[in-house]
């Protein structure tokens, strides 16, 4: 206890390794935050029926990932709701007519986003080589200032390291994020007195309270979860 004879003074503390930030890190460190002191972060949350999702992509072929999937709805839904693909800057709302989507990509520096350009004009199958082609370029180093540059929005798919939720932090000067987390069953009414289980995820999406408001990221995600539980469209073609 406190103050008694057993009582061996404070806790030490031996440091195992220090660590300098790499510029990447600086970097990465000075442009969060940025984007902290500068957007009114909110964050809206909804999860979505995944049944139809998950078997877009099993049908589409293995080089199809539920992060392609996800983007071809993502797009549609940024037509119904064109004040998230956009920036804030100087006080100005730019809205883009190309869907310019970032992927978040974890490398050994720390978070990186290539951009996928203009998403709305492509197949799930381009989708998804362009999004595989620079997701291993970042990884190998092998890539440009330039492949990171003119995103309109970014997505964040922590769903494959097992997360269920989280706050993704938008990057700025964009005016939205998108996190996707893991696919998790869920245990449903089915008829009268059955249960099913169906599996679900969870968007989490983050905005710029400045520009939108939290009614707009409701109705966003509610278009955002229309498409994907009719995403086996995006089998056929471009889109609709």
């Amino acid at each position: 206890m406190p103050g008694s004879d057993t009582d061996d003074g404070p806790a030490t503390r031996t440091v195992r390794e220090e660590r300098s930030a790499s510029p990447m890190r600086r970097t990465i460190a000075e442009r969060l935050a940025e984007s902290y002191r500068d957007a009114v972060h909110v964050t809206a949350s909804r999860e979505v029926d995944a049944e139809t999702l998950a078997s877009t992509s099993d049908r589409a072929g293995e080089d199809v990932a539920i992060t392609d999937v996800v983007i071809r709805a993502l797009s549609e839904a940024l037509d119904a709701h064109p004040s998230f693909n956009a920036t804030f800057e100087d006080g100005v709302h730019r809205l883009y007519e190309e869907h310019n989507v970032g992927v978040a990509v974890a490398i050994e520096d720390g978070l990186v986003a290539p951009v996928l350009a203009d998403v709305g004009s492509k197949s799930l199958a381009e989708v998804a080589r362009e999004r595989r082609h620079l997701t291993e370029a970042v990884q190998a180093g092998d890539h440009s200032m330039t492949d990171l540059r003119g995103g309109t929005i970014t997505l964040s798919n922590l769903g494959p390291l097992g997360v269920d939720s989280f706050t993704p932090i938008i990057n700025p000067p964009e005016v939205a994020i998108l996190g996707v987390s893991r696919l998790r069953e869920r245990a449903r009414p089915d008829g009268e007195s059955g249960v099913a289980f169906r599996r679900e995820v969870t968007f989490d999406l983050s905005f710029d309270h400045r520009v939108v408001d939290g009614a707009d990221a409701a109705r966003f995600l509610g278009t955002l979860a229309e498409r994907v539980e009719a995403a086996d469209r995006y089998l056929d073609g471009p889109g609709e």
